[in-house]
């Protein structure tokens, strides 16, 4: 029997005017720029930001790509996310690039040599997930925050949310009797605004992207007193000058909002080769291709690698309680139907394409996937494997 006890879940996520997405934002810029020159190309680029200042570091091995086109191209990611103030602008702010040539020690592990299958870039751990608590498959608390915040953004830069700036962060706690959430018991948004609006303002312009972007079943409940709008008060300096941002700081975010364990490993500005962000998507496609088959209303997936080693050491899958005597058997279709070497994942995925940049904010997973490849871990295509 299940257990129906009930307990309060929370998650959070961070808008891409938030310092570090910022910087996820730059740093995948980088990888779509030199995959669009080279698929096969080698990336692993990290972006610091701060006040009118923004630095990128790592290592390439590929195309040249000029560094002033590259430059240019960071400004155009800041125009993007909307940032022209005097802090942080796309005009004016000063960009350094210290982007060199790849270890050929990292190289000579990882590429593929006569009969020797190409490596993994590193060892480690990664995880997948899938639960039935939204239709895409996402535990809802991060979805619903994820959700907020992308729709203010969407409303921002069409210019029907004046006065509201990039930099946001949203929080949603969740109320669950057993695996099922049932309602929403509270939502934390912090906004940076314009210094024209005062607090009520701010908090009439935000409220109504509660109940836009969570089913009205979930915060029928939800009273003011358990809303809380920039609850410190005003918040007018933001993005990297009121806070340094960093590539990778948000992985909780950008995973399963600690629904799920997370490998440790950050996804923004490194290409498909490494691990960390392939084999992540490839467990997300898993898991989420298992639960939508209906084997389970959970899935949890775990792959470990070691660097210059091509096939996973170990396949760890966890279904929902009651659901255990169906393991052995999902193990053994991954086992007979997928490659889960670095070179089979970027195959089956089709990921040696430009597709991260639009990943770099309200999450890797629960999005739609798009023709052009975009997304394609989000798929359901492999059901009838599990079935």
């Amino acid at each position: 029997m299940k257990n129906k006890n009930k307990y309060l879940f929370t998650s959070e996520s961070v808008s891409e005017g938030h310092p570090d997405k910022v910087c996820d934002r730059i740093s995948d810029m980088v990888v779509d720029s030199y995959l669009s020159e080279d698929p096969f190309a080698r990336v692993a680029c990290e972006t610091l930001t701060t006040t009118n200042k923004v630095v990128l570091a790592g290592e390439i091995r590929g195309p040249k790509i000029d560094n002033e086109k590259l430059i240019q191209k960071v400004r155009e990611c800041i125009k993007d996310i909307g940032y022209d103030q005097s802090g942080f602008s796309w005009k004016s702010a000063k960009i350094d690039s210290y982007l060199h040539e790849q270890s050929a020690d990292i190289a000579m592990g990882v590429d593929s040599k006569g009969n020797k299958d190409e490596g993994a870039g590193d060892q480690g751990i990664m995880f997948g997930f899938a639960c039935t608590e939204t239709k895409d498959l996402m535990p809802a608390p991060i979805y619903y925050s994820h959700k907020i915040l992308r729709l203010m953004a969407e409303d921002r830069k069409k210019g029907q949310l004046r006065g509201i700036e990039p930099d946001s962060k949203s929080q949603v706690s969740m109320m669950y009797e057993g695996s099922e959430p049932i309602k929403v018991t509270s939502v934390v948004i912090s906004s940076q605004h314009s210094k024209d609006l005062n607090q009520k303002q701010v908090k009439d312009l935000i409220l109504p992207y509660i109940k836009k972007a969570i089913p009205e079943n979930l915060v029928k409940d939800l009273k003011e007193n358990d809303i809380y709008i920039n609850p410190t008060g005003q918040f007018i300096i933001g993005g990297p000058d009121g806070d340094s941002g960093l590539t990778g700081r948000k992985i909780i975010v950008d995973t399963y909002g600690g629904a799920a364990p997370h490998g440790g490993g950050a996804f923004s500005g490194k290409d498909p080769t490494k691990v960390d962000r392939s084999a992540a998507y490839v467990a997300r496609y898993l898991a989420k291709n298992i639960v939508a088959a209906g084997v389970s209303e959970k899935c949890l997936i775990q792959l470990a690698y070691a660097i210059g080693v091509s096939k996973p050491l170990s396949i760890y899958i966890k279904l929902s309680e009651g659901d255990e005597s169906k393991i052995k058997d999902i193990e053994k279709l991954v086992e007979k139907n997928f490659d889960l070497s670095p070179r089979g994942i970027r195959e089956l995925l089709g990921l040696n394409k430009p597709i991260y940049e639009v990943t770099s904010a309200y999450g890797h997973f629960g999005r739609i996937p798009q023709n052009n490849g975009q997304f394609s871990w989000e798929k359901t295509d492999k059901i009838k494997i599990f079935k």
